[in-house]
């Protein structure tokens, strides 16, 4: 499948409320492509390193790319392992996207290995391509297999753009909403509480990957209806 398909961008229409989302950042990922998906889509979206913006967010997306331990290595150094876990435990809805999915997880076993963020169970492991060739850089068809919130409007078949070696193991197979197979079948898009994720990029993947992230920010305009309506 080819970059220039599908085409288009979803209805950026959320019950009237444009939820400030906060792009994390720790200085890997596509942060600026991933601001402007998310200005697209609803959101009312930042880049920010600061604890009090982060806080202040009304949601928060992991993006990433490159190596899991130098990742992790960063945000350790920033804090922001702890300013997670804590707005997870809070209820506020996170998202993490090609390697920010991956540190959603307790662990990693790329380079020597390393411990993730631990707000999803099961570890990282490099992905079992069956011969070809790594890293797995794409298209790929990836299919639904359960409903969430996230998949809202969405077909239950839809390609999204990857660039990945490793993959997540989740250890409750109810954490996994899709699939995609490149060599093994892995965990395409991951989702329980109010934690989601996607191996792929979103932001460079058209229609459906423009989806994924509306219905994030539904989701987090939802929490900020319901927040405003006890106040």
């Amino acid at each position: 499948m080819s970059a220039a398909s599908p085409s288009g961008a979803p209805p950026t229409t959320h019950g009237g409320v444009r939820p400030r989302i906060a792009v994390i950042d720790y200085g890997m990922g596509n942060r600026r492509s991933v601001e402007k998906a998310l200005q697209r889509v609803g959101a009312e979206a930042f880049v920010s390193r600061d604890p009090r913006r982060l806080q202040g967010a009304d949601g928060l997306l992991l993006p990433g790319v490159g190596a899991f331990p130098a990742a992790m290595e960063v945000i350790e150094q920033l804090g922001l392992d702890s300013l997670l876990r804590e707005r997870a435990q809070a209820g506020m809805p996170i998202f993490g996207s090609c390697m920010g999915m991956q540190l959603l997880f307790e662990g990693s076993q790329e380079h020597g290995g390393a411990a993730g963020l631990g707000l999803l169970g099961g570890e990282v492991r490099r992905l079992d391509a069956h011969g070809q060739k790594l890293p797995h850089i794409g298209w790929s068809e990836v299919t639904r297999v359960r409903d969430s919130e996230i998949w809202r409007d969405l077909p239950p078949r839809i390609h999204l753009y990857h660039v990945h070696s490793y993959v997540p193991h989740p250890s409750d197979p109810q954490t996994v909403i899709a699939t995609a197979q490149y060599g093994e079948t892995f965990a395409a898009v991951v989702g329980q509480g109010n934690v989601y994720g996607a191996q792929s990029h979103p932001e460079k993947s058209s229609t459906h990957g423009l989806r994924l992230l509306a219905n994030f920010v539904s989701i987090c305009a939802q929490r900020t209806g319901r927040q405003a309506a006890a106040a």
